[in-house]
């Protein structure tokens, strides 16, 4: 019987240490755990409760830099002068994973022939 115990004992130590830390990753996406009332231990349920709360919240929108956005105009305005440059979205505040990069037209003949324009990529995997 205390075998039985212990192999319980652990399993709640595991699922509540696999709790926290799913907990700690979605504070540090953006997220802040709901009050729950002071300082306490949680049991396994109210653990899962506080997750799913964080798990539900929208991702905050990210700060978008002036620098990006200066940048990407300048690409825009001359492409050429900016061969490879790359402005992810993400730098400019917008949602997505995807970017803006300067790349020549119709690949090597574009290349060699100096015709570079700007594309946005999907970025995603």
């Amino acid at each position: 019987m205390s075998l039985a115990v212990d192999i319980r004992v652990g399993d709640e130590r595991s699922a509540r240490a696999d709790l926290r830390a799913q907990i700690a990753a979605l504070e540090r996406r953006g997220g802040r755990a709901p009050a729950v009332g002071g300082p306490r231990l949680l049991s396994l349920g109210e653990l899962e409760r506080v997750r799913d709360a964080l798990a539900a919240r929208p991702r905050p929108a990210p700060a978008p830099d002036p620098a990006a956005r200066v940048a990407l105009e300048r690409m825009l305005a001359d492409p050429r002068a900016h061969r490879w440059a790359r402005v992810p979205l993400a730098a400019l505040g917008e949602p997505g994973c995807g970017a803006y990069v300067v790349r020549p037209r119709l690949g090597l003949i574009g290349m060699l022939a100096g015709w570079w324009e700007v594309k946005l990529s999907s970025g995603c995997p």
